[in-house]
């Protein structure tokens, strides 16, 4: 296995020889076997071990096993005790989740500190058939079913090509000690039912099954990547950013057929799942929404606006008379001047006598109303939206610049007449918007 180990490392991990890594290590069967070919290999890397506290003495003689490992391959030794426990009943998530989020975010923070690109784990062959299997008892699609990727921008798994007999072959052939966890005979986990019950059955039925089984997950990441090549694609054509928000022709993704696979392919990146929903939003009248736990889809006339969730902001910000500046929610310099030099939507000269202080800077609502510069009368701001063909997204993000419970100013768009330079003007407030 050594030869192919290696012959592995440098065809597809050639990373592993030239640079540092840190070995994720918990004393089981693969990673003890990955540290053995890392050390013999001679390859420069560091173990880093996880103590989660839950087995008691059994946590303990792992972490020494690792680190007796560590001292005698002459390599770094960095370990980690955490109260998964507590963790558990603060995020309220289970005790496997706990420990995946507890190890990988300090696994990052050690990459971080360390300066060191490459976290590799022991995943093998068997792991991905598992990982397979739970995904398809989900439901999840081809992204699901191609199982662990071998390799991210940051993590490695080089033993995905070999299955745990290998490893066991390669353990006790070299006289490699391994701790077991108990809890891995359990069969109240998902993992474990399949592992102990489906997995062995299918192996009886077909003797070459495991290798069956990376052939096909082969094909199936080839077929993926062609997937992914064709969705870029027609994201590229039909997703086109402006200030943030995304806008996509709802007619033009009514002529992608079968429509809710697209959907799918396109929108799960921001977290959706409600693919019915958004199948219908694409024909729905102006203002229908579907959020994800991170972003809002938006039907807005004959497009669909895509764009993330912001933090709910206050309802309003005062600027006082003596301020001379307000930093937030936008940022408005206010100062007198002698006469008007620059006409942008982003200045606002006003007649300083029209002024009730302190001025308030808000969110539209509805009934809201102003007297557009340059036309005679009042108008409802909905309508002004509406003329100006301002979409919802932009329009749920417009603050209002107001005297009282009047609005000078729907900043960086259009200002009130009633505030406006005359004649008769003494006294010149000058207001920028500074983005």
């Amino acid at each position: 296995m050594l030869s192919k180990f290696r012959q592995h490392i440098a065809k597809d991990f050639p990373e592993l020889e030239q640079e540092r890594f840190i070995l994720a290590c918990s004393g089981g069967l693969d990673s003890m076997v990955m540290a053995h070919l890392s050390a013999v290999s001679r390859y420069d890397f560091a173990l880093a071990h996880c103590n989660f506290q839950l087995r008691n003495t059994d946590s303990d003689a792992d972490e020494e096993l690792v680190r007796a490992s560590a001292q005698a391959y002459g390599v770094p030794f960095f370990v980690s005790r955490f109260d998964t426990l507590e963790y558990v009943n603060k995020n309220k998530v289970s005790v496997q989740m706990a420990a995946r989020e507890l190890r990988y975010a300090w696994f990052a923070k050690l990459q971080n500190e360390h300066n060191i690109k490459w976290l590799v784990t022991a995943h093998h062959a068997d792991d991905a058939l598992e990982t397979f299997m739970i995904n398809l008892s989900r439901g999840t699609g081809i992204d699901g079913l191609t199982g662990i990727p071998a390799k991210t921008k940051s993590i490695a798994r080089p033993l995905l090509a070999f299955s745990k007999v290998e490893l066991e072959s390669y353990a006790n052939a070299n006289k490699i000690d391994w701790r077991e966890d108990k809890s891995n005979a359990e069969t109240k986990y998902l993992r474990n039912k399949i592992r102990h019950e489906l997995v062995p059955g299918m192996k009886e039925l077909h003797p070459t099954f495991l290798d069956n089984f990376k052939r096909s997950l082969r094909h199936l990441e080839n077929t993926a990547s062609l997937v992914h090549v064709s969705i870029e694609n027609i994201r590229a054509a039909l997703f086109e950013e402006k200030e943030g928000v995304i806008h996509i022709d709802s007619e033009a993704l009514l002529q992608l057929h079968p429509l809710e696979a697209y959907v799918y392919q396109l929108f799960k990146a921001y977290g959706f799942t409600a693919w019915e929903d958004i199948c219908s939003l694409i024909s729905a009248t102006s203002g229908k929404e579907v959020r994800s736990r991170t972003h809002r889809l938006v039907k807005d006339r004959n497009a669909l606006l895509l764009s993330k969730l912001e933090a709910q902001q206050e309802a309003s910000y005062l600027l006082k008379r003596e301020e001379q500046e307000l930093l937030h929610p936008v940022r408005l310099k206010v100062e007198e001047v002698e006469a008007i030099t620059e006409i942008t939507p982003e200045v606002l000269y006003v007649d300083k006598k029209t002024l009730k202080y302190p001025l308030t800077v808000r969110k539209w609502k509805n009934g809201d109303y102003f007297y557009p510069l340059g036309m005679h009368g009042k108008k409802k701001l909905s309508k002004y939206f509406k003329d100006e063909k301002i979409d919802v997204i932009s329009k749920g993000k417009q603050w209002l610049l107001c005297s009282g419970d009047a609005i000078i100013w729907v900043i960086g768009r259009r200002a009130d007449d009633r505030f406006k330079v005359t004649e008769d003007t003494h006294n010149i407030i000058k207001i920028s918007l500074n983005k």
